[in-house]
C-alpha cells in the first residue's frame, strides 16, 4: 500500500505541475526567464519547459494507470515507469535549480527525489 500512495502523491505533484506550467504559460516563462537569466539555459527557456511538461505528464500518467492496474490485478509495471519518469523529470529540475545556483530550491527537489526513488525500489522489487 505504501506503494500507492508514493504514486498518488507523485501523479498529484505533476498534475498541478504540469496544469500550473500549461495555464499559466506566460507567467511560468517570465518566472523561468527570469530564473536562468545568467545561465545558458537563458535562451532556450520555453524548449526546456516544453520538455520538462512532456516528462512530468508522462510521469503523472503512469503513475495514474500504475494506480488503477494495481488495484485491479495486483501488477506493479505502469507504476514502476510511472516513478522511474518522476526521477528523470526530478532530475532535469534538479540540473536546472543546480545550474541557476538555486541551492534551496535543488534541496527541496531532493525531497521529492527521495519518495520517488522509494517507490521505483518498492514497485521495481
Amino acid at each position: 500500500m505504501a506503494a500507492v500512495l508514493i504514486l498518488i502523491f507523485l501523479a498529484l505533484t505533476f498534475l498541478m505541475s504540469v496544469h500550473e506550467k500549461i495555464f499559466h504559460w506566460q507567467e511560468t516563462l517570465d518566472w523561468l526567464k527570469s530564473h536562468f537569466s545568467n545561465t545558458d539555459l537563458k535562451n532556450h527557456v520555453p524548449l526546456a519547459t516544453w520538455i520538462l511538461v512532456v516528462f512530468e505528464l508522462i510521469a503523472a500518467v503512469l503513475c495514474c494507470i500504475g494506480i488503477v492496474e494495481f488495484f485491479i490485478n495486483k501488477e506493479r509495471l505502469f507504476g514502476y515507469y510511472g516513478t522511474l519518469f518522476s526521477c528523470i523529470s526530478l532530475l532535469l529540475m534538479l540540473f536546472g535549480q543546480r545550474l541557476a545556483k538555486d541551492f534551496d530550491g535543488a534541496r527541496t527537489i531532493t525531497i521529492y527525489f527521495i519518495v520517488a526513488v522509494l517507490g521505483v525500489w518498492l514497485l521495481g522489487s
